[in-house]
């Protein structure tokens, strides 16, 4: 695995890592703007705290380097939950419904990047 790698992998992984972390943060705090949300999404404002725990809990897997494989599952299963959301209740596709895909995508390919055995599975014929 070349350094280059690694750190491109790095800088992918962030960039999601960054907006995740925000976003529990919201929920854990239950933020107005999480509720509204929330609501907006057909959710009950009871499901906030639940849903924090449960992206809090896939966040800690994903920056383990040990777990990093299992947390990019589960966070797979979390956002295609999402897109599943946007879509039943109609928004458009490629700045609601296809985002969590964009962030799924950044996760598993930071990931790939900083994982040789990943990225060997993933290549492999």
């Amino acid at each position: 695995m070349t350094t280059t790698q690694t750190w491109t992998g790095r800088v992918l992984s962030t960039i999601p890592i960054l907006f995740l972390t925000f976003d529990i943060v919201l929920k854990l705090m239950q933020h107005p703007m999480a509720v509204q949300g929330t609501k907006q999404l057909g959710y009950p404002a009871g499901m906030i705290l639940p849903l924090g725990i449960i992206e809090l809990i896939a966040l800690i897997l994903y920056l383990v380097p040990r777990t990093a494989f299992l947390g990019a599952i589960i966070w797979t299963g979390y956002l295609g939950g999402a897109v599943a959301t946007h879509v039943r209740i109609g928004d458009p596709l490629f700045s609601h419904i296809l985002f969590p895909t964009y962030v799924a995508a950044l996760l598993w390919g930071g990931l790939a990047l900083r994982n040789a055995r990943l990225r060997a599975a993933l290549l492999a014929n």
